[in-house]
């Protein structure tokens, strides 16, 4: 089938209407009158995903974060983003991105779903429609009640995570929980005031880690990656059954960091 094909029904399904207005999404580098077989999926378009993806012999590449946010003034090999496009281009691969429209559409219940988390609800309302509110996160309970350093155990155990961090005294007791993938410090106060006793999220630092203790709120950060890898799996699932035939590849799954 050709390139436009498969983006049309991505953007049926993942709107590109309902990402942020800062980000970047849909067909980035390609033409979408090209044929496409082989897809592959990844969380980031990194030199090392890329290689996965042309060593796999894919002609579409899929991530949710994009690789190109700002407007480039230059594409040469002088750059990291120039060298990947001028590979993108060089391969014939085509790369299309989807990021806070699926944040929103899928990554919110999916991320829900990993924490088995009952009477959900969404936590930062974007758009209200006749099905109901769309937004990022969800807020829900525990499927049962726990400390929170075993809330940082069924998240780690959940995510399938080398390591997590925990904000808050270890024994406090949870039952109500948020979460939203990614970096998630910009919601706190919808968490609060949602009334979550627990935030699971990424990329919380020092001082709002702290700051929300003080507010009465305990966190558990997994990581930006540990939180959002799981894109690829869905989005292997969702192709596979209404493409069976595409063929479809993932990237190693592989945490940027390591701890010492």
């Amino acid at each position: 089938m050709k390139v436009k094909e498969l983006t049309g029904w991505l953007d049926g399904r993942y709107p590109s209407s309902a990402a942020e207005h800062w980000d970047n999404v849909g067909l980035l580098v390609g033409d979408d009158e090209e044929e496409v077989s082989h897809v592959f999926l990844a969380l980031d378009l990194t030199e090392s995903t890329l290689a996965q993806a042309i060593d796999a012999g894919a002609d579409m590449i899929i991530t949710h974060h994009p690789m190109i946010f700002e407007g480039q003034k230059k594409i040469n090999n002088h750059t990291f983003t120039g060298r990947r496009i001028l590979s993108l281009i060089k391969h014939n691969i085509q790369y299309y991105a989807m990021h806070t429209n699926y944040d929103i559409l899928g990554m919110a219940e999916l991320s829900a779903d990993y924490l088995q988390l009952t009477d959900r609800e969404v936590l930062s309302v974007t758009a209200e429609t006749q099905d109901g509110q769309e937004g990022f996160g969800r807020v829900g309970e525990l499927p049962r009640k726990m400390s929170l350093k075993e809330c940082g155990e069924f998240v780690k155990n959940a995510l399938s995570l080398n390591d997590v961090k925990i904000y808050g005294d270890p024994d406090t007791q949870i039952e109500k929980a948020a979460i939203c993938t990614g970096s998630g410090k910009s919601m706190i106060s919808d968490v609060l005031a949602k009334g979550a006793q627990v935030y699971v999220t990424g990329d919380i630092d020092h001082h709002t880690g702290i700051d929300a203790v003080a507010q009465g709120l305990t966190i558990v950060d997994a990581g930006h990656y540990g939180t959002e890898y799981i894109f690829m799996k869905a989005m292997e699932n969702v192709l596979k059954e209404q493409y069976p035939n595409l063929q479809i590849t993932c990237a190693k799954v592989q945490s940027p960091y390591m701890i010492l």
